[in-house]
């Protein structure tokens, strides 16, 4: 994807970062624990089933967060860009709508609806929602996200996440392709093949 298409300037910056921070506010605020309960802080988790899922800053999830960010490139391209809506300049704003949506799943996905629909119908059956430091280091990967759009070839954009589903997939038989699909029509054959697997 060419440079200068969804290039925020200072004020765009300034702006997901207000939203971030808003977001961190609000996860705080739903009670979420600023950390892992468990006492420490790793910069990676490995394990998906147990107390530490989602509560540090880098796990299997990881992937799927920076191919938000891609997701969200591409929606705001075709927003601002294909559709042109906002007129001139408007794609520098492509950003703080990529934060924003990012950051709204995350307030989302900490819900007592949503923990309890990881729980029954995905891989995640220990899920308990995020740490405000995991659902933070998310933001900002989904924003790595965007950036590697922003300043890649679409081929190799594509490319990335179709290499991070993969390798997500094949270790954990879990990635964004296959939650997205338990969270909204469980298949039981999916459910099967994953605790087959002996997901850990």
């Amino acid at each position: 994807m060419k440079i200068g298409t969804l290039v925020p300037d200072r004020r765009t910056i300034l702006v997901a970062v207000a939203i971030a921070v808003v977001a961190i506010v609000i996860l705080l605020a739903m009670g979420r624990s600023p950390v892992c309960e468990c006492g420490y802080v790793s910069l990676w988790h490995g394990q998906i089933n147990d107390a530490g899922n989602s509560q540090h800053i880098t796990d299997w999830y990881t992937p799927s967060h920076i191919i938000h960010g891609m997701i969200f490139y591409a929606f705001g391209w075709w927003l601002f860009v294909r559709r042109g809506i906002g007129g001139a300049g408007a794609a520098r704003w492509g950003f703080p709508l990529a934060v924003l949506l990012g950051a709204a799943w995350e307030g989302a996905e900490n819900t007592p609806v949503v923990i309890n629909r990881f729980r029954a119908g995905t891989a995640n059956f220990g899920y308990s929602g995020d740490s405000v430091l995991n659902s933070g280091a998310d933001i900002i990967w989904m924003s790595f996200g965007f950036w590697l759009a922003l300043r890649l070839p679409v081929k190799v954009t594509v490319a990335l996440a179709l290499i991070g589903e993969l390798v997500a997939g094949y270790v954990v038989r879990d990635n964004l392709t296959l939650n997205v699909i338990m969270l909204l029509v469980p298949v039981d054959a999916i459910a099967q093949w994953q605790a087959a697997g002996g997901v850990a």
